[in-house]
């Protein structure tokens, strides 16, 4: 099973790092502007009120102790600015809480004296409390009752949101920019990648480096219509350029060659060439096919019908009648020709030294799954996913086979150009089976997943786990172990079996 990893489009990764730079950046600007904006203003603060002491003090100096008096009863008058003799048994609470205020009473006391004293409050009553004396005299200069705050916090909050909004906006602006090229590349590789070779990038974009990307894809992309180009007109030459020899060397052999046993050979010689053409004429065949609803049991029965000796080969098909995916028919028939011909030359029987097939089908979600069983040896488990390479055969014995080796990849192309998958696996009880995967044409009313009777635990259980599967489109049975008994017995839910014998 594939490991997916959690991992992010190369939209969302540039947003995010724009993002984080740029909160960073509005973060350190804020922050070093609230900085050098607090000294000032503490330095500002603490003039004025230095000031007003200043005043305070040129008022109080001259007045002889009567007049000091009265002059202090008329400054202790509840106004902004309050004078008020300081006693010994007052209570006061330093000023010095936060950053800007500490600056406010250091600079107080640069200016005022070392002796000066800064309170928050005195007896109770809040306010800026400046501590100053003359000669012997102890005095509070009151400059107001609210404490000198710096900028309120719902302020900056707000900046702050304003700039992240912003920076939001931006980071959404700019990777999209940048990503753009990108995923107009992504696009078109994937429109090469599906056929058409006629995609184009601009070659006048003004970013140098997008440019050149855009110009050698361009390039590549004409380079592969040039390849496919050739390689179909080679596949419309090929079939008179070889099979014409061919064609001249039968008749030769039939009015030649007078030996009856010589010229039977000489003509499987030059049939088996012509079967070794055919595959490689299939596996290079175009990528490009056109699905539409295919009946599948049909299918299956046309070309089982073109074996018809029992002593090589026995086709048991149990797909219902109403079985329908979407598929080239051609290409899908092909798929089918090629496994039972697999079957027919490695999936004989131990004892009968005839070829056993099953056929049976399974529905998962939107997927049904075709399974073809033979009942040979199998495939050593190592060797399994080296099947499908163009010119490996599974068992050294069988290089004096008459195939070139190309049949089960042919049949790996042909399934994924139609948008379904192929799995291989050995059965339990030996042979090979080969698991279709294909496109469901979905239809009002369809019942749930459909396969073989069980008859026994194990294929009790592929059942169980092919119903769990079936609940949800983005599951898949386990087709490595699903029901690989099934040809040996059981029909499909309602569905009609056939038997077809004969040789290929």
């Amino acid at each position: 099973m594939a490991n997916h990893s959690l991992g992010f489009s190369l939209f969302w990764r540039t947003f995010f790092l724009l993002a984080l730079l740029l909160a960073g950046g509005v973060y350190a600007w804020v922050y070093t502007l609230h900085a050098m904006e607090l000294e000032p203003r503490a330095v500002q603060q603490a003039q004025q009120t230095a000031g007003l002491v200043s005043l305070a003090r040129s008022a109080l100096i001259p007045a002889d102790g009567i007049n000091r008096v009265t002059l202090l009863k008329s400054m202790a008058t509840p106004t902004a600015i309050r004078v008020t003799p300081r006693e010994p048994g007052d209570k006061w609470l330093s000023f010095e809480t936060d950053r800007f205020s500490r600056h406010l009473a250091s600079e107080l006391k640069r200016v005022l004296g070392p002796d000066t004293i800064v309170a928050r409050s005195v007896n109770n009553q809040s306010g800026l409390w400046v501590g100053f004396s003359i000669e012997q005299d102890l005095f509070w200069l009151q400059v107001n009752a609210s404490h000198p705050a710096s900028v309120a916090n719902s302020t900056v909050f707000a900046w702050i949101g304003i700039a992240v909004l912003a920076t939001l906006l931006g980071s959404v602006g700019v990777a999209s920019l940048i990503n753009r090229p990108l995923k107009q590349l992504s696009f078109a590789a994937t429109r090469i990648r599906e056929g058409d070779l006629d995609s184009r990038l601009d070659e006048n974009t003004l970013t140098s480096e997008i440019r050149e990307v855009n110009r050698g894809f361009n390039r590549m992309a004409r380079e592969l219509a040039r390849v496919e180009e050739d390689r179909a007109v080679m596949l419309a030459g090929i079939s008179h350029d070889l099979r014409t020899p061919l064609a001249r060397l039968r008749l030769e052999a039939e009015m030649s060659v007078s030996d009856e046993d010589a010229r039977k050979n000489m003509a499987s010689d030059i049939d088996q060439l012509d079967a070794i053409i055919d595959k490689f004429m299939d596996y290079a065949r175009p990528g490009e096919t056109k699905l539409k609803p295919v009946n599948v049991a049909k299918l299956v029965e046309e070309e089982a019908g073109r074996f018809r000796d029992p002593a090589q080969i026995r086709i048991h098909s149990r797909l219902t009648g109403d079985l329908q995916v979407l598929a080239d028919e051609t290409e899908l028939g092909r798929v089918f020709l090629n496994l039972f011909e697999n079957a027919r030359r490695y999936g004989r029987g131990t004892y009968s030294g005839v070829t056993e097939v099953d056929v049976w089908h399974v529905k998962a979600g939107p997927w049904l799954i075709v399974s073809v069983r033979d009942h040979g040896p199998g495939v050593a488990p190592e060797k399994l996913t080296q099947l499908t390479t163009p010119f490996f055969r599974g068992d050294a014995a069988r290089t004096a086979a008459t195939g070139a080796g190309l049949g089960l990849a042919i049949v790996e192309k042909a399934v994924a150009r139609m948008g379904g998958s192929l799995e291989l696996a050995n059965a339990p009880e030996g042979g090979l089976i080969a698991h279709l995967r294909l496109k469901r044409v979905q239809r009002s009313g369809a019942g749930g997943p459909e396969g073989p009777p069980p008859k026994s635990g194990a294929r009790t259980r592929a059942n169980t786990n092919t119903t769990a599967n079936a609940l949800g489109p983005a599951t898949e049975p386990n087709l490595a172990w699903a029901d690989t008994r099934a040809g040996a017995g059981g029909g499909s839910g309602g569905g009609s079996s056939g038997s077809h014998n004969g040789k290929a």
